[in-house]
């Protein structure tokens, strides 16, 4: 990648596919994910840890990112008085903490935000990042939401001068532990994922680079991408999820901008 290169180590940084949530959430790596629930987050450890020996803050974590899964898949709104009813009940004064990282995850993770729609009643409604649409329908409760994924492959094609070779996609995804071919727990088959499902959908495009012989592939944005988002608002997203202040890369985000204002 050309401009956002160097810090790539650090842009993976808060996505890695196998966390400590994660793991609690789902069990081992590649297992199927079970549907989330607060009554079932206690079954989805991995069988060679006991819970007891855990460290509490982690599992409270997995339980309310459970909890709020199970809300954005219902479509409801929750509050800070029913998290800590169901969640926290006699450890309210770990909610701050918990609940910060909890959102953190289901934006990075999910590709879900947490956000806050009354402040006097500390309601919350979730609602998929950047207003993509790609998990709108989630089959029978089984589904994870997989924007977080879609955010971070459009982040990579602008990266990449708008054609990002396919063997660079897969080798930023194998930091997140996710890896073309191989089953993951939250995002099911990511090959199909991306060159069938998202194609299908119109989040990319995945064609052979010209004159390429052997034959290689590049992802490009889509006419649905371009529809409900923008460069720039990716970069954006990207940008301040890692901590980095925009006016560090003033190339890429000027040209980020030009595209959003030509297309305007």
């Amino acid at each position: 990648m050309s401009e956002l290169r160097q810090p790539e180590a650090d842009l993976q940084a808060p996505v890695q596919a196998q966390g400590p949530v994660e793991a609690q959430l789902f069990g081992a790596e590649g297992e199927e994910a079970a549907s989330p629930s607060p009554s079932s987050s206690s079954s989805s450890y991995p069988e060679d840890v006991d819970p007891l020996h855990l460290d509490p803050l982690p599992l409270k974590v997995a339980d309310l990112v459970a909890f709020l899964l199970l809300k954005y898949r219902t479509k409801e709104l929750t509050s800070k008085a029913e998290m800590l009813n169901i969640v926290f009940r006699d450890h309210w004064d770990q909610f701050p903490v918990v609940f910060s990282e909890a959102c953190e995850c289901m934006q990075l993770v999910f590709g879900v935000d947490v956000k806050e729609v009354d402040p006097h009643e500390r309601t919350y409604v979730l609602v998929p990042t950047l207003g993509l649409t790609c998990d709108a329908v989630l089959s029978d409760g089984q589904s994870m939401p997989k924007a977080g994924l879609l955010v971070m492959v459009l982040a990579m094609i602008p990266l990449e001068g708008d054609h990002a070779p396919e063997e660079e996609v897969w080798e930023l995804l194998s930091i997140m532990g996710v890896y073309a071919g191989k089953q993951h727990c939250i995002y099911g088959e990511p090959r199909e994922l991306l060159t069938k499902v998202w194609v299908q959908e119109g989040y990319v495009e995945y064609q052979q680079v010209p004159h390429s012989d052997p034959a290689r592939y590049e992802f490009l944005w889509g006419p649905r991408a371009h529809a409900e988002t923008s460069k720039w608002q990716v970069l954006e997203h990207l940008l301040r999820v890692n901590g980095w202040d925009p006016r560090s890369f003033p190339s890429l985000c000027a040209e980020a901008v030009s595209d959003e204002e030509e297309g305007a």
